[in-house]
């Protein structure tokens, strides 16, 4: 039956056909929209086991089925390319031959992928789609011209196929310098995706990579930053931690950052800090010192930081929540790796030990801190952390003063 759900959904399932027949038209038409079938019929189970990443499942209910029809032969062939010989079973598919090939080509077994000849609709996609990725290193512009074409065949058929399409041409644009076209074309291919339920972790992508498209350019627009931050939220309501837990994270983490970098300028402000706090603790139940030093380190850096500034009844249990997890930060840190990085947790921890009176740890950090800065030529902070430290002399000095 045409049209297949084919391309939209990650493989292998994205290149696996559905067999024709009244009890597998629901979940076809289902499939087409991005959809997961709300039941699986009986010659659907290796597809159902295909999507949970199961391929050995997928090819035992495969073997359960006629293994002499071609597109059984198919589909075990998509999961397991040595159970089937790609010549013959090419001459008995018909309009759907060249998958065969498009499979061994996304499998690095040939070269080159299948040109599209008279296919059209989902079949002229997908096969537009693999020329696009193939020409992609050497000639950008023609697999934009490619994949615009992609989406122009699939739109009548799936939106879903369309849509995926279009973010991919997206990421051409990001790599290439223009961020202004990825993200239009990003907004587009969300809007084609809306209604599919089945590709929730692929819209969060999108939102994600919309949002940090925009956090990139608050530099220059600082109000860019208000429209980033729905779509964050957006990838937060798509997945949940077990679904995808490092897009899950990053989309915490730089959830918490935008909020972060906005000014405080009314009441509201108060509560995004603390919502960054939670959403950057959320964020460090992925990111662990072990798997992913670089991104924990940062994270914890943040949540350090908006414990200081975010204000609370528990100000001082903050403060020094806060001193531990810039000593665990700069554990991380050593003056020969990231010098500039730890004179600058070191700064923040020596100005919050000094908040808190305790005075002798917090010039030791300070004066760290200083030293640092002094060998990198950072005249700026230098200066900032002798602000600090005179401070604090007073303060020291204005104690003994009043002491009995």
């Amino acid at each position: 039956m045409r049209p297949q759900p084919l391309g939209a959904f990650g493989l292998p399932l994205g290149y696996l056909l559905i067999p024709a027949g009244e009890d597998t038209e629901s979940a076809r038409r289902a499939l087409l929209t991005g959809c997961i079938p709300d039941e699986w019929p009986l010659r659907l189970t290796p597809h159902r086991h295909a999507l949970a990443g199961d391929r050995d499942a997928a090819l035992a209910a495969l073997d359960a089925l006629d293994v002499h029809d071609p597109i059984t032969r198919y589909n075990r062939f998509v999961l397991n390319s040595d159970l089937e010989d790609a010549d013959d079973l090419r001459s008995v598919l018909g309009e759907f031959a060249p998958l065969v090939d498009l499979v061994s080509f996304a499998l690095g077994r040939i070269d080159a992928p299948p040109g599209v000849g008279d296919a059209d609709r989902e079949m002229a996609a997908i096969l537009l789609g693999a020329t696009a990725s193939h020409v992609l290193a050497d000639d950008p512009a023609a697999a934009v011209a490619l994949l615009d074409s992609a989406v122009d065949a699939a739109r009548v058929v799936s939106r879903p196929l369309a849509g995926s399409l279009l973010g991919a041409s997206a990421s051409i644009f990001i790599e290439t310098g223009d961020p202004g076209e990825a993200h239009e074309r990003i907004e587009n291919a969300l809007r084609l995706l809306a209604d599919a339920d089945g590709l929730r972790v692929e819209r969060a992508e999108l939102h994600l990579t919309a949002a940090g498209l925009l956090h990139e350019q608050t530099h220059d627009n600082p109000g860019l930053i208000a429209q980033a931050i729905p779509h964050y939220h957006s990838a937060l309501q798509l997945v949940q931690r077990e679904d995808a837990p490092l897009l899950w994270a990053s989309a915490h983490a730089n959830l918490a950052t935008a909020y972060l970098t906005m000014p405080m300028v009314e009441a509201s402000g108060q509560l995004r800090l603390g919502v960054a706090s939670q959403s950057l603790r959320s964020a460090l139940t992925v990111y662990t010192r072990e798997d992913h030093p670089e991104q924990w380190a940062s994270v914890q850096l943040n949540l350090a930081n908006s414990l200081v500034y975010t204000p609370s009844k528990h100000q001082a249990d903050n403060l020094v929540e806060a001193v531990e997890l810039y000593e665990a930060v700069l554990e991380a840190r050593d003056r020969n790796s990231d010098p500039l990085g730890r004179a600058r947790v070191l700064a923040n921890q020596g100005n919050v030990l000094a908040h808190l009176g305790a005075f002798r740890d917090a010039k030791a950090k300070l004066y760290e801190a200083r030293s640092l800065f002094e060998e990198l030529g950072d005249d700026e902070s230098v200066r900032a952390v002798r602000g600090v430290l005179d401070e604090v002399a007073r303060q020291i000095t204005l104690n003994r003063t009043e002491a009995p």
